[in-house]
């Protein structure tokens, strides 16, 4: 019993030293991190102020730029080629406020932040980088896939800017949807002879990355999820659960178009869940159709259009290119506005 005890005191007292190792070996990481990118910021600094020192002729920034690189590579090695040096001089220009930097994130990361050219844009990935401890990886997918454009898309102008200011604050089940979502992942083309089985495998042989295109606090809680009522079986493609709103959330796959069969299916589905699966302390269940197409009426005439726990959105197999997902997310924004501005007014 004694050696037990002594066991337990050992692996307790070893834990605690570990944790504090592991700690300051993060803090030191960070600092050394934070060091690199200060400098870096420095760097970008002088560059700037020796350029606007009046100097008459347009090119001797690059000039100035090429002569550093060849000194400042034979003194100290790689990190200083042309391309990094006019980083620098990017960064000190877009992140003109020293005491804004953030330790948090990497020189890579800023460098993938300068990219953007939206300063709202690029305010919420940054601070989507701080908030969900994204890889720079992570966020890279972020900035291709349009993220901030795809979930600004149905907010208010306040929103929008709060979306900037905060990141993505999830409140309430319209906080968490896309339109449309990514899948380039997967591999796949739009044109591939697909069944929704074959997709929905490879979304769980990817789940990460699925996982990662969702957004926050979800976890996988069952696929091919079997219901049985009056004796009839019926399966629920992916069941997932949200920790940050407690709630189910139900996805259902479809190829084709959405039809209001899908939309009456899913409503069955959500109906099951509230009455048998959720419990008291559980919000309500949100049901999510993803979809390769879909017409805005249909959403209009169904009980989509008022729905706050079920939502209908497209996915798309590969990624687009940010022109032709510009175009889709300003004629996803223009059909909204056309479908307000028909709608008949209440009169008083």
């Amino acid at each position: 019993m004694t050696n037990e005890i002594q066991d337990r005191t050992f692996d307790r007292v070893y834990n605690n030293i570990k944790t504090v190792l592991e700690k300051a070996r993060c803090n030191a990481y960070r600092a050394v991190n934070f060091a690199m990118v200060s400098a870096y910021w420095q760097i970008g600094k002088v560059i700037v102020e020796e350029e606007q020192e009046g100097k008459k002729k347009a090119d001797y920034g690059k000039a100035l730029i090429t002569e550093l690189s060849k000194k400042l590579t034979e003194e100290y090695g790689i990190g200083f080629t042309k391309s990094n040096l006019f980083y620098m001089r990017q960064f000190f220009l877009t992140f003109q406020n020293f005491h804004a930097l953030r330790g948090e994130l990497t020189w890579t990361h800023y460098r993938q932040l300068l990219r953007v050219e939206k300063e709202s844009a690029r305010q919420f990935y940054l601070q989507e980088s701080i908030n969900s401890n994204r890889s720079t990886r992570e966020l890279e997918r972020h900035i291709n896939s349009l993220l901030y454009e795809r979930i600004a898309l149905s907010k208010d102008k306040e929103k929008v800017k709060e979306l900037s200011e905060q990141g993505q604050i999830i409140k309430t089940p319209k906080d968490i949807i896309k339109e449309p979502y990514i899948l380039e992942f997967l591999g796949l083309k739009d044109n591939t002879n697909l069944h929704e089985s074959d997709i929905e495998q490879l979304l769980i042989n990817k789940l990460k990355q699925f996982l990662l295109e969702l957004g926050k606090g979800f976890s996988l809680v069952a696929r091919q999820k079997r219901i049985t009522v009056g004796g009839d079986h019926y399966y629920i493609d992916l069941v997932f659960y949200n920790y940050i709103l407690k709630c189910f959330i139900l996805i259902d796959l479809k190829l084709g178009k959405l039809t209001h069969q899908d939309i009456g299916q899913m409503d069955f589905y959500t109906r099951y869940y509230e009455k048998e699966e959720k419990q008291d302390s559980d919000n309500p269940t949100i049901g999510l159709i993803l979809c390769s197409s879909k017409n805005e009426s249909m959403v209009k005439y169904t009980l989509l259009d008022e729905s706050k726990t079920i939502f209908a959105s497209k996915y798309k197999l590969c990624l687009p290119t940010e022109e032709e997902l510009k175009k889709e997310i300003m004629r996803e924004r223009k059909q909204i506005e056309q479908e307000k501005n028909l709608a008949p007014q209440k009169t008083i």
